[in-house]
């Protein structure tokens, strides 16, 4: 197996944010890189906040409410996007309306988790970015179209 997925967990509910990183230590492959509890700390964390300070760590795959006290997860995603960053993000979230799952999908989530769930639903999703990522890894600088369609299948 290549090098663990290192994550982010963004989540401002403290119990909460401890569940989703005990979920992540308890997945073969994923390992925390830390907690963020605002947008702002993620943002530090990602190495996009104003003072521009290094990021604390290379983090592979946030996880990100979409509910945060000072952000709203699109704005952090759009942030994410906008700097070019080669992350990973699923939503994990309670935020079930249609067009704000359209516009997080959109904004380029590659999975998005409904609160609540279970371990193994939570499992299931980082299993298959993770055959999701191998799965563009085996192709170098360049790929085919059946290798890209193999790697979206894996995320369904």
């Amino acid at each position: 197996m290549s090098r663990p997925i290192r994550v982010l967990v963004v989540e401002d509910e403290d119990i909460t944010a401890e569940a989703h990183a005990e979920y992540v230590r308890r997945v073969d492959g994923f390992e925390l890189a830390a907690v963020a509890r605002t947008g702002s700390e993620a943002l530090a964390v990602l190495g996009l906040s104003q003072s521009r300070r290094e990021p604390q760590g290379a983090v592979d795959l946030v996880l990100l409410d979409m509910n945060l006290p000072d952000f709203h997860g699109l704005d952090i995603l759009r942030r994410i996007r906008g700097a070019g960053l080669p992350v990973g993000v699923i939503a994990v979230t309670a935020v079930r309306e249609l067009p704000m799952v359209r516009k997080a999908i959109a904004s380029g989530v590659a999975q998005y988790l409904i609160k609540p769930f279970t371990f193994a639903a939570f499992s299931d999703k980082l299993h298959h970015y993770r055959q999701f990522r191998d799965s563009l890894a085996q192709h170098g600088e360049a790929t085919t179209q059946a290798a890209v369609d193999m790697a979206f299948a894996a995320l369904r």
